[in-house]
């Protein structure tokens, strides 16, 4: 018979793993470099903030568009979309956009048209440094019905008239004051998202941040002013581990209960190690995404000026065999921005095969040579060097950050890797541009998004407009941008189609960065975790309260 305290501590033991079936560790690889909801395109600040703010609709895992703040998706079908014809004479769209008549601030403040104002007023000025721009340009009116109700006027007529996910309401009680004080400008340096970011009144979602050990961890408690289905678990504590390897090590240990699939935690090929060795353990789902590695070039470097050196950097690449070794093929060779899984997807687009042969002649025609130590120098005597970053502690990325430098090597061309911490590396490296050669990373869009956020010249990121925007390549083709524009304001789906091919065929032709896969969402959740799913294109985290344990 077991004594009294034996007995004891095994009831304590029991009780102790019950417990913890209502407190959720989960791990990411990068620590947000900011919490405002408009500043910076940072998929680990967008999983942070899925657990506590509601931003106007997003798209879940069956590519449909959901309202998360609103109570009905404004459509033209269903009236709250009405095309107009403004004082000018052209067209625009009306759109009626009613706040979910509950939603309440953190501090138990409501959730008002006050706030869509402030919001729509700061995010139309450059100086803010809001990412997207055009998320509150497209608005040139809105009309107050009640303080729940707002009428949003668009200067055009727009296809993409109710994705709403760039439309990030902010608490005019808290920012307003701030921006008066320190002026728009000042404004990202200031917000209190940065400086107060426990403050409840910030959050309008199901958690509320409840302590932040800066740089390794983010606590996160249920919000008791959420007005939604009441969240399972009462911790959710978010552990900033940014080496991929170590995350899986504390995955496989307990210590972590599941690493975030959303680009930010285990890399496809720790996944499928982990169905290999541990499958009794978890279950796995690969979600494919419109998530795709690229490289940027560095614009003002001039040997990227001559196309035939970009087009050769690509030749050179096996990036089906990369992908099949590291991936067991799971994620598919990257062509252009847009996904396979695309319906828009231009199969009859060019596509750049490996040709190792191709890539040594172009390098040739654009004057390097090879040198005595076989890397090529050009007529001046410049040696072909590159220096090469991307977020370091992350192990797939700086595998293939590897496996490149080998196959640049064999044509001539000689890569330096220079990695930084993700909070540097998307901070000011990437925001100003403050590198010198090839950056590695991922662009992540909504199904069938316009690539207005990446591509699009009014996207680039400088002093001007506070360093918003995100298109961190500095990509800039008129016809480009009149693609763009025409997907963006003509609803006659054949005009859209060829300008979507269009697009994919320009994108091809200037190469302005070098595409590589798109990444699947791969997730190894524990048997006991439901309601977890992956979106393919945002975060899993939008749908935080649907999570419970078993």
């Amino acid at each position: 018979m077991l004594g009294s305290l034996a007995l004891l501590a095994l009831m304590g033991s029991a009780g102790s793993a019950l417990a913890a079936k209502d407190q959720l560790t989960v791990g990411i690889t990068q620590y947000p470099s900011n919490l405002n909801p408009n500043h910076e395109a940072i998929t680990s600040k967008d999983y942070v903030l899925g657990f506590v703010f509601r931003w106007g609709t997003a798209f879940d895992g069956d590519g449909k568009n959901n309202c998360l703040i609103c109570t009905e998706l404004p459509t033209i079908e269903n009236g709250l979309a009405k095309i107009e014809t403004r004082a000018d004479g052209t067209k625009g769209i009306a759109i009626t956009f009613k706040i979910n008549p509950k939603a309440t601030w953190g501090d138990g403040v409501p959730v008002t048209a006050k706030d869509v104002l402030f919001t729509w007023n700061l995010g139309r000025q450059k100086e803010a440094g809001f990412l997207s721009l055009d998320a509150y340009d497209r608005f040139d009116k809105i009309d107050v019905v009640d303080d729940k109700t707002v009428v949003l006027h668009t200067k055009t007529v727009r296809s993409d008239y109710n994705e709403l996910a760039r439309f990030r309401i902010l608490p005019e009680h808290i920012e307003d004051p701030i921006v008066k004080s320190v002026g728009v400008a000042e404004y990202p340096k200031n917000t209190a998202y940065n400086r107060a970011s426990t403050n409840p009144g910030l959050y309008n979602g199901p958690y509320l941040i409840k302590e932040i050990q800066s740089g390794s961890a983010i606590v996160l408690e249920p919000n008791p002013y959420w007005y939604g289905k009441t969240p399972h678990f009462k911790r959710v504590t978010i552990r900033i581990i940014e080496n991929s390897a170590a995350l899986q090590a504390n995955v496989l240990s307990g210590d972590v209960d599941f690493a975030a699939g959303d680009g930010i935690g285990l890399t496809t090929d720790q996944v499928i190690e982990l169905e290999k060795s541990n499958k009794a353990k978890f279950d796995f789902i690969y979600k494919p995404s419109y998530t795709y590695e690229h490289i940027d070039l560095q614009k003002n470097n001039p040997i990227f000026q001559d196309k035939r050196v970009r087009q050769a950097l690509l030749y050179a690449l096996n990036r089906k065999a990369l992908v099949e070794k590291l991936f067991d093929g799971k994620e598919p060779v990257a062509d252009n921005f847009l996904a396979p899984i695309s319906p828009l997807f231009n199969k009859d687009a060019p596509t750049f095969a490996f040709d190792p042969k191709k890539a040594a002649a172009l390098l040739d025609e654009a004057g390097w040579k090879p040198g005595a130590d076989k890397i090529r120098v050009n007529a001046q005597g410049q040696r072909l060097s590159l220096d090469f970053g991307t977020t370091a502690g992350n192990k797939v990325r700086e595998l293939v950050q590897q496996v490149l430098q080998s196959q640049w090597r064999d044509v001539g061309v000689e890569v330096v890797i220079k990695n930084e911490p993700a909070r540097t590396f998307f901070g000011e490296t990437m925001r100003k541009r403050a590198y010198g050669g090839l950056a590695l990373y991922a662009w992540t869009s909504d199904p069938d998004e316009a690539p207005s956020r990446i591509l699009h010249t009014s996207a680039i990121p400088v002093e001007g407009n506070n360093w918003g925007g995100n298109n961190m390549a500095a990509f800039s083709n008129p016809e480009f941008d009149a693609g763009v524009d025409k997907i963006l304001v003509d609803l006659n789906p054949e005009v859209r189609k060829k300008a979507w091919a269009d697009l994919q065929r320009i994108y091809v032709e200037e190469l302005p960065v070098l595409p590589l896969f798109f990444r699947v969402q791969p997730f190894a959740l524990p048997k006991w975790l439901k309601g977890v799913k992956p979106t393919g294109s945002g975060v899993s985290s939008h749908w935080a309260e649907e999570w419970y344990a078993i």
